[in-house]
């Protein structure tokens, strides 16, 4: 497994316990070669990345934000743009109007917030991003006029609600929109024309002489799949849904134990 880039998750696989980077996983990363890309592939935006690449000691590198629709070289260009149409957008909120279910709206660089509550503060903490208040009418109203849409509509609040809406929402817009179930309270919506596996492929084509298939990439959930199955050692952590374990080419220790440091330093002594 002589891979050129390390690419990885970051929530649940990544992360431990505390949601932070530790010092065993910073330890073996600072050994990769420098000319071996670390690549974050999330469902996060650009900010709530770019912390954890300054805490590796990776500051320049490519991103693959929001799942894949909206993807940057180690330069900052953008390599990939794909939002969902802001009508649609609207389609989503009319469905939620009246429930008590929380929505976050993303764009690019910059995340809106109607609402100062138990979820917004709770995102904040988990990204140590702070947003942009303004209303959902207004975000609509900034977005008709720019031309563009949300990279990410993230729907929050009990597990009935966000099944409910699951189900409102796949049934209405299931070929326009991927729907992702992040947890049990968590939905997280985005263009169905794109993944984190995309967006890999338009890094290297971009800055790269090698192909998917010199990569080792790590993940947990079904967001993974694709670029576990895309790569040529895809690695799932311990914690890892089923499905995300079928089809990778090696299970590893649970996040909380640090399953993608442990594997990255039985890689290096392979090749010691």
């Amino acid at each position: 497994m002589n891979f050129k880039a390390f690419c990885s998750d970051i929530d649940g696989t990544l992360l431990n316990s505390i949601r932070d980077l530790s010092p065993r996983l910073k330890s073996i990363v600072t050994q990769l070669p420098q000319e071996v890309p670390v690549i974050l592939a999330s469902s996060r935006m650009p900010d709530a990345m770019r912390h954890l690449l300054s805490d590796l000691g990776r500051s320049a590198q490519p991103l693959i934000s929001y799942n894949g629709g909206f993807v940057l070289s180690s330069m900052g260009e953008v390599l990939e743009d794909v939002s969902i149409p802001v009508d649609l957008v609207a389609k989503i909120l009319a469905v939620t109007k009246g429930t008590d279910i929380h929505v976050s709206l993303y764009q690019g660089e910059n995340w809106y917030e109607e609402k100062d509550d138990y979820w917004s503060q709770r995102e904040v903490k988990n990204t140590k991003v702070d947003y942009t208040w303004m209303p959902a009418d207004g975000v609509l109203d900034l977005w008709s006029k720019g031309n563009s849409g949300a990279h990410k509509v993230m729907c929050m609040g009990t597990s009935p609600e966000i099944a409910w809406l699951f189900g409102e929402l796949h049934l209405a817009h299931a070929p326009d929109l991927h729907l992702y179930r992040s947890s049990d309270t968590y939905l997280e919506i985005a263009p169905r024309a794109i993944s984190k596996a995309t967006g890999l492929r338009k890094i290297l084509a971009h800055e790269y002489e090698f192909g998917m298939e010199d990569v080792i990439a790590f993940g947990d959930n079904y967001n993974d799949i694709d670029l576990l199955q895309s790569v040529g050692w895809g690695v799932a952590v311990g914690n890892a849904r089923a499905e995300v374990k079928a089809v990778a080419k090696e299970v590893t220790l649970h996040h909380k134990e640090d399953g993608v440091a442990a594997t990255l330093e039985r890689i290096r002594s392979l090749r010691l």
